[in-house]
């Protein structure tokens, strides 16, 4: 796939489609600053003057009423991706032929202007579409536009029953924003059709290149800064490669398999399985006490707790399915069955939940050609908050004894997911509250006369089905998490990191990995990728500790820098980790080091076992102050740290020569008489009584692999004396008078 095609259409596309929505919603009297009234008259309405067919008058209030909600730039940013997303996955699906009525609906395979539909509009059977309209608009031989966004709709609408998530229903306010002119030789869905080459097409995998370009403009404005919640996902948002997804889910889910099936032909599929090293007697007998003896592949279940476009829950379809079929499942019943019982996605960014869902509905439609007509229910979801939803209305309106409910229990659950969006899979639900789930899935099915309270129950459902997904425990948890550390975090997020995860607060991604404790089962894994500051920084010195006491680390790609190739550059120092959920005493993790080269030359030493460190067990890291995961260094090295003679001990333990103004203090040896400089001294006395005043100093500077940077000289003499009263002076300056 040539990313580099996606790389300059997404952004540019992501400019058009928000200039074309905007017009659209220009057209019916609504601007960033200026809303027109609208009059109905008959079956009429008139905005600014202008008459439109009434049918539009629902959509017009609804489209005030989401602006109002959530401001006029961010509805129409986010209404042109979800077009954008609607034509991207009508484009995978139109090249791979899973459209029933067969015909191309963006493209024509005869590569002509206008798209293939339009010929052959009177055939078209599309649930809904009002045939006589059709025959009328193609007679007529004037009308193409009225007729192609007649049949573009007509698709969406039939595309709702299958992927709702991301086709909403018919009359939605995003319908009336589909973008105009799209027969033109230079519409927004000929630039999709002529910039990216078909053959890109071909894996699902595009949908996520897709997202992380789309985007990306948008990264960079809010990237260094203080992040509102509304650009978190932009500013988080890191597609990963293909080889670091693999390694993820076959060391977890595929080692969960392997570790009760060791003679599985699954292993030869896994490329990138490490196999353990070899551990103890003690250390095994730990192991199988804590292994099943079977495994019924409908009851193992995955998560991404921020799934983005589903790029893991893609690949982790693939190895499930290998698992269905090594048990003899059926392939055309292994899709659904992976879709609704094992895995699991939750994201704080709706247009990326509906690129999830609709990857892995791509993913099943592939092993199963009647997937869409099976009303498949993925358990996938972006997080809302719980703003709209009037809890002390339902506890009026319904009878809640009936259900072994409290007023008190909606009030938990709205507080809970007030900010949702902006705290996502980080929220971890109450004890008490998720006992009380089922009471409150049972209520949200109820129905009322009363619109009020019906109102107040659909807004209840998807609060209780992301209740239910963040209760819940899993036998994998794996995830490439946001990085995002503190100067980027605003108030709410800083407060929510101190408050719940003191030990990671430092930044967002450790926060992650100690939700993953809780997301796992006792037994599960946590796997991830990211920075690599958690294995030595003091910040998370807490957090280390803790992993090491309490959970194990099965095996490590430390990736350094350039592991995602030239989306992050040299920036994103990162590694790439499975942890078992509990303590094994002993065990020896598997680690990569895999600092040098590109993302490419990482990949090849992974594949290769090398270089592989695991003959040293996990508790020895714990011999170092601070327990940074130095897994490379040497056995001698680390029995140093046996000893009870440390350096701390002899003598305080600080910052080398600070000046406090170098401009005055220091030099380049090149700007200095020589005949004032002084090399041969060897101890502080060396340095008084002589008229030497400049003495070599050793201040550090660029990288440079085996010798030099010595470039500095310092006024030391009479020991520093000149440097000594000034930095007295200073000090005392400083000093408030009593």
């Amino acid at each position: 796939m040539n990313t580099n095609k996606i790389k300059s259409y997404a952004p540019q596309a992501r400019r058009d489609f928000i200039k074309a929505v905007a017009r659209r919603a220009a057209r019916f009297g609504i601007e960033e600053n200026n809303t027109l009234p609208m009059q109905e008259r008959g079956d009429l309405v008139i905005i600014g003057g202008e008459a439109f067919p009434k049918s539009i008058a629902l959509q017009r209030r609804k489209l005030e009423e989401r602006i109002q909600n959530q401001g006029y730039q961010q509805t129409i940013e986010a209404t042109a991706y979800t077009w954008f997303n609607r034509f991207a996955a009508i484009r995978y699906m139109e090249l791979h032929e899973y459209l029933d009525h067969t015909y191309r609906v963006l493209s024509h395979p005869g590569d002509r202007s206008l798209p293939e539909i339009l010929e052959h509009a009177e055939h078209v059977d599309l649930p809904g579409l009002d045939k006589n309209k059709i025959i009328e608009l193609k007679l007529d031989g004037t009308k193409d536009e009225a007729l192609y966004r007649e049949l573009l709709l007509g698709q969406c609408r039939t595309l709702h029953q299958a992927m709702p998530f991301l086709f909403e229903a018919i009359d939605d306010e995003t319908e009336l924003l589909l973008p105009d002119n799209l027969t033109q030789t230079n519409s927004l869905i000929r630039q999709l059709v002529e910039e990216i080459p078909e053959e890109d097409w071909q894996e699902v995998e595009i949908i996520g290149w897709l997202y992380q370009f789309y985007i990306s403009e948008k990264k960079d404005q809010v990237i260094g800064k203080v992040v509102k919640s509304e650009d978190i996902p932009a500013a988080t948002q890191l597609f990963t490669p293909n080889w670091i997804v693999k390694y993820m889910v076959q060391n977890s889910l595929g080692a969960q398999w392997l570790a009760t099936y060791p003679q599985s032909p699954l292993k030869g599929l896994m490329e990138y399985y490490i196999e353990p090293a070899e551990q103890t007697d003690e250390v095994k007998a730990q192991l199988a006490a804590i292994t099943p003896s079977q495994l019924n592949p409908e009851g193992i279940s995955l998560i991404d707790p921020a799934s983005g476009s589903g790029h893991i829950l893609v690949e982790a379809y693939e190895l499930f399915k290998a698992i269905y079929l090594e048990r003899g499942y059926r392939q055309r019943d292994v899709a659904q069955l992976i879709l609704e019982k094992n895995l699991f996605g939750l994201d704080i960014d709706e247009r990326a939940a509906q690129l999830t869902g609709f990857a892995l509905m791509m993913k099943g439609r592939a092993d199963d050609r009647r997937l869409f007509e099976r009303g498949v229910k993925l358990n996938v979801m972006a997080l809302v908050d719980s703003a709209g939803f009037d809890a002390e209305g339902l506890a009026k309106g319904a009878v809640l004894p009936d259900y072994g409910l409290k007023p008190g229990d909606l009030t938990e659950l709205k507080q809970l997911f007030e900010h949702a969006t902006t705290f996502g899979s980080l929220i971890q639900v109450p004890e008490g509250l998720a006992a009380k789930l089922p009471a409150l899935k049972q209520l949200s099915k109820a129905s009322s006369q009363d619109l009020f309270v019906s109102d107040a129950l659909k807004r209840l459902q998807p609060l209780v089905q992301q209740a239910e997904l963040l209760a819940a425990q899993y036998d994998a948890v794996v995830a490439n998490p946001p990085y995002m550390g503190g100067k980027g975090m605003n108030a709410l997020v800083k407060k929510f990191a101190k408050d719940y995860f003191p030990d990671s607060k430092s930044d967002l991604f450790a926060c992650f990995i100690e939700r993953g404790y809780t997301l796992a089962k006792d037994v599960g894994y946590n796997a991830m990728v990211t920075m690599q500051s958690w294995m030595f920084l003091s910040s998370f010195e807490a957090m280390r500790e803790r992993m090491l006491r309490e959970k194990t680390i099965r095996t490590m790609a430390h990736l350094g820098a350039r592991a995602f190739g030239s989306i992050s550059g040299e920036v994103v120092q990162t590694t790439a980790f499975v942890l078992n959920n509990r303590s094994l005493p002993g065990y020896r993790p598997v680690f990569f080091r895999l600092l040098d080269g590109g993302e490419n030359e990482k990949r090849v030493a992974l594949t290769n076992g090398g270089p592989r460190f695991d003959t040293t067990a996990q508790d020895e890291f714990k011999k170092i102050p601070g327990g940074p995961v130095a897994y490379w260094i040497s056995d001698r090295i680390r029995g140093c740290f046996d000893s009870e003679l440390f350096v701390g001990g002899l003598a305080p333990v600080k910052q080398g020569l600070a000046t406090s103004d170098n401009a005055r203090f220091i030099r380049y040896w090149s700007e200095i008489d020589h005949n004032s400089l002084q090399i041969k001294a060897e101890t502080l006395d060396d340095t008084i009584g002589y008229d030497k005043k400049w003495y070599p100093h050793n201040k550090g500077g660029e990288y440079r692999k085996w010798f030099g940077n010595q470039d500095y000289v310092v006024n030391w003499c009479n020991n520093g004396e000149e440097l000594w009263e000034f930095t007295v002076t200073w000090s005392n300056s400083f000093v408030q008078p009593s």
